[in-house]
């Protein structure tokens, strides 16, 4: 479980109208900020985004919830995802305990051994004249190679000094050894080092390139509990600042074109680990940044990896995120071409040569086809339609949808009656639900959102057994009672998924329509002494119904002074 004092900071220090506006652009509309809704189709703006309250709403189908809701519905995360992505967004490290509560704590002597691995790695390099000469040729310096821990693990099984124990379990589990009936040996033999970080900066496994010809070229860490090759980005935890500071980051194929290109000014580029791009890589390259550029090179090959990229990142797109595909020249890659033609030319390519996933999509869908037939059109939209189910970004998919109509000679209505729409769930379009009518409970239940601590000075006898809200509120009189002093987000994340979700919700819409300025403790000292006051005529009724000879003492009292109810 994520500590409820996290997600409270969490919620204070995250903007909401920064969040949403980076996916759904707002305009200012008074004290609140509007749009038309994400959710449903509309014309006329009802979705709106209040910067005191920090909530959302929208009076025309609902929905409503805080920036960590809003990640939820938007993008479809899971909350631990939404804690994940808010908290990389306002600077935050998630506490590690609830990283991935369902996978067993890997043991430090994973950790330890791949740490002393790393070191060894390092001291090896600099004896090695061919490894110096490999890097040199290659165009790196020292430098480069201290910031990237880049090494040398030499020919043989050198690690069987390193480790006072190479029977140890631990060197088998951590992918260092490999064990084959009953004999164990160094998996990495004569190749540069390359040690794979995760967004912690710890080492996670290793990449190993051999010097010269050789098969395989690369060779990654087998999975272990520490390393999922699907899942790591390697330089992402190197590239992190350059990455803000250029908004953009490049994914290249190799070890050799990150520190190449790192070598020459290049610092925003990273890699996947010698497959395609999972959608795991491509939800956590988003998060990183609003503009990702895929670089292949510019060959058959090249176009077909740039193709399983695009697959495996439609489902992550984002409203407001750029995914574009960079294609060198036939015969370069990003280390060759920024080695021959420098920094400036590259950088010239990803502002002038990108193509935008969106326009790939599309040639790519159409290339080779006869877009002038019922046959080819028929045959465009049948590969069209598993890859739009994939969009979950409305806006692009809108778009994606009104390109392939038109190349297909259709209507986007006829396109959605033929099943090719994206995955966007879409609610009903429903008519503004009708605002309560005024109730006494319901307007003091309001202001008690805005200071939970003043719910001890309510007596639960206080409240009115006709009012169909006398129950829930009274439930959420013990409730606010037990969460303590606590902001409006952070009471609306701690309301979720308990029976008074709806009730913290609806309450939260109210609140909107309240001016900044609104005193809200007078309102409250006010509504205490009707509902008191309430309360007393109430009492002195249900006293005088009764005979008199069946009251106490004290109910005498108080059928002849009101004032001693209380």
């Amino acid at each position: 479980m994520i500590p409820r004092d996290f997600i409270d900071t969490l919620l204070a220090r995250a903007d909401i109208v920064d969040v949403i506006d980076r996916r759904v652009p707002l305009k200012k509309a008074g004290q609140n900020y509007q749009a038309c809704c994400p959710f449903h189709n509309e014309k006329t703006p009802s979705f709106t985004v209040s910067p005191t309250k920090q909530f959302y709403h929208c009076f025309g189908c609902g929905a409503h919830g805080t920036a960590l809701g809003f990640l939820m519905e938007y993008e479809h995360m899971g909350f631990p995802d939404a804690v994940a992505a808010l908290a990389q967004d306002v600077g935050l490290a998630v506490p590690e305990s609830t990283q991935e509560p369902e996978r067993p704590k890997p043991p430090p002597a994973l950790w330890d051994a791949l740490e002393q691995a790393a070191q060894f790695y390092r001291q090896q390099l600099k004896p090695s004249q061919r490894a110096v000469e490999y890097l040199k040729k290659r165009g790196l310096t020292g430098q480069i190679a201290v910031r990237y821990g880049i090494g040398y693990a030499p020919d043989g099984s050198p690690l069987k000094q390193v480790f006072k124990d190479y029977q140890a379990d631990a060197l088998v589990a951590c992918g260092l050894v490999v064990e084959n009936e009953g004999r164990r040996y160094d998996r990495f033999r004569d190749r540069i080092m390359f040690p794979i970080r995760n967004t912690k900066g710890q080492i996670v496994g290793f990449g190993g390139r051999v010097l010269g010809e050789g098969e395989p070229k690369y060779l990654n860490s087998p999975e272990t509990p520490l390393f999922h090759k699907g899942a790591e980005i390697y330089g992402l935890f190197e590239a992190r600042a350059a990455i803000k500071a250029a908004g953009r980051v490049i994914v290249v194929e190799g070890y050799m074109d990150v520190v190449a290109l790192a070598q020459h000014g290049v610092e925003f580029a990273v890699a996947t680990l010698g497959t395609a791009t999972t959608p795991v890589n491509a939800r956590t390259l988003l998060r990183y940044s609003d503009r990702v550029i895929y670089a292949f090179d510019g060959d058959n090959a090249g176009r077909k990896a740039a193709w399983r990229a695009l697959e495996n990142t439609l489902e992550a797109l984002q409203d407001g995120k750029e995914v574009s595909f960079l294609f060198l020249p036939q015969g370069e890659d990003p280390d060759s071409y920024i080695r021959r033609h420098g920094r400036e030319a590259f950088l010239s390519l990803l502002d002038t040569d990108t193509l935008p996933l969106s326009a790939f999509l599309v040639r790519e869908l159409a290339r080779e086809r006869r877009l002038d037939t019922e046959e080819g059109q028929a045959a465009l939209l049948k590969e069209a339609r598993p890859l739009l189910a994939k969009i979950a970004a409305p806006l692009f998919a809108g778009l994606v949808q009104r390109n392939l109509a038109e190349l297909a000679r259709v209507t986007p209505d006829e396109l959605r009656h033929m099943g090719v729409q994206s995955a966007v769930p879409r609610r009903a379009p429903t008519r503004p639900p009708r605002r309560p009518a005024p109730s006494r409970l319901r307007g003091l239940a309001r202001i008690l959102l805005m200071s939970p601590q003043r719910a001890r000075e309510i007596d639960l006898r206080w409240l009115d057994a006709n009012d169909p809200l006398s129950r829930p509120v009274g439930e959420l009189l013990e409730w606010l009672q037990g969460v303590g002093p606590l902001g409006l987000p952070a009471l609306a994340e701690a309301a979720r998924g308990s029976a008074l979700e709806a009730l913290v919700g609806e309450l939260m819409a109210d609140l909107l329509d309240k001016d900044d300025g609104w005193d809200w403790n007078a309102e409250f000292d006010g509504a205490i002494q009707q509902l008191r006051d309430d309360w007393r005529r109430r009492r002195v009724q249900e006293l005088a119904a009764r005979p008199l000879a069946s009251l106490s003492a004290e109910e005498r009292l108080e059928l002849t002074d009101p004032g001693r109810a209380s």
